[in-house]
């Protein structure tokens, strides 16, 4: 079993930036995806990083530049750089790992609100 423990969401103006942390029970050398995902009122979630065990990466078009998914192995911590915030990126944003390529345990959820 691997538990996910989310934390780092709250307020922040536009244009500043926030770091979200995944703590994850696995050793993250076993995982072999690592990912963020988000929903927003009214939308469908969607898959906004997503990385491999390789250092492979893929970002949505809408947060392309902007955030970046990293890793401390030290710590098994996963995180969710953010910079140059939107009002648009306002969501409740889940941590998921996969130890065998694919998303089978998730985070809580943290809500991140961003204001013009």
């Amino acid at each position: 079993q691997v538990q996910l423990v989310e934390s780092g969401g709250g307020l922040v103006q536009a244009g500043g930036s926030l770091r979200l942390s995944c703590a994850t029970s696995a050793n993250i050398d076993s995982l072999k995806t690592m990912g963020w995902y988000r929903q927003a009122p009214g939308k469908q979630r969607e898959l906004v990083a997503h990385s491999t065990s390789d250092g492979s990466t893929n970002y949505a078009g809408s947060v392309k530049g902007r955030f970046t998914i990293q890793r401390d192995n030290a710590k098994n911590t996963v995180y969710l750089q953010m910079n140059s915030l939107k009002p648009e990126d306002t969501a409740v944003y889940y941590c998921a790992v996969g130890v065998r390529g694919s998303y089978e345990y998730w985070g809580q959820g943290t809500q991140v609100t961003v204001s013009s």
